[in-house]
């Protein structure tokens, strides 16, 4: 791995983690110190994070980007739009046990499994699902968008009820699909994904004081 990728990787995993918070101010100096690493590589990973959308420009320097509640609102479009195009190519599969590498993921979390675990099964159900399409163009674009999603559903996961919510909804697009209903899986799928963004957005917006407190950015356009 050249010392390029391993900054923009950790970096990527730090402002996905909210290690580094929204709104929070970068500097090429500390980067370079925090990594060991010096200024071309450094300012090359910055470059592929501003195109992924996790940091912008700020002057001289970069800010990690805010929360944007009107992008999460156009994510949930583009989502509906591309994971029930995958998920109507998976239930024509002819073999379909496939299901049960997901199923399990899913029955992995319970009540001891740390929320960072339960955070990363939530976005890999959906990658994986898309994955199992066979259509690579499908898969990259759902991939894409739970990363940019990423930041925003982990502030989600806090939520017990939204969780449990979300898993119940989960197996039961797992079951049609495992049925090769795909009118079924299609509309259990969108609906899951509308009611995950009102309800992300509407948490997030009522929350905006408490998490500016906290150093974190959430704008809403």
């Amino acid at each position: 791995m050249s010392q390029m990728q391993s900054v923009e990787r950790q970096l990527r995993e730090m402002i996905l983690d909210l290690e580094i918070g929204p709104g929070e101010r970068l500097t090429e100096r500390w980067i370079e110190s925090r990594f060991g690493a010096s200024r071309t590589p450094v300012r090359a990973a910055l470059l592929r994070l501003e195109t992924e959308g996790l940091i912008c420009r700020d002057g001289r320097g970069w800010t990690v980007s805010p929360i944007n509640l009107a992008e999460l609102e156009q994510i949930a479009v583009y989502r509906e739009a591309v994971e029930v195009a995958a998920v109507r190519l998976t239930c024509a599969l002819s073999d379909r046990s496939v299901i049960d590498d997901i199923e399990a993921m899913l029955d992995s979390c319970d009540d001891d499994t740390p929320r960072e675990e339960w955070h990363s099964v939530g976005m890999d159900f959906h990658i994986e699902l898309a994955r199992l399409s066979g259509n690579d163009f499908l898969f990259r674009a759902v991939r894409d968008a739970m990363t940019r999603l990423s930041r925003a559903r982990w502030l989600e996961v806090r939520d017990e009820a939204a969780l449990g919510r979300a898993w119940t909804e989960h197996h039961s697009i797992l079951a049609a699909v495992r049925a090769g209903n795909a009118d079924e899986a299609a509309r259990l799928l969108s609906a899951h994904i509308i009611g995950s963004r009102d309800r992300l957005v509407t948490s997030l917006h009522n929350d905006r004081r408490g998490l500016r407190a906290r150093g974190f950015a959430v704008v809403a356009a």
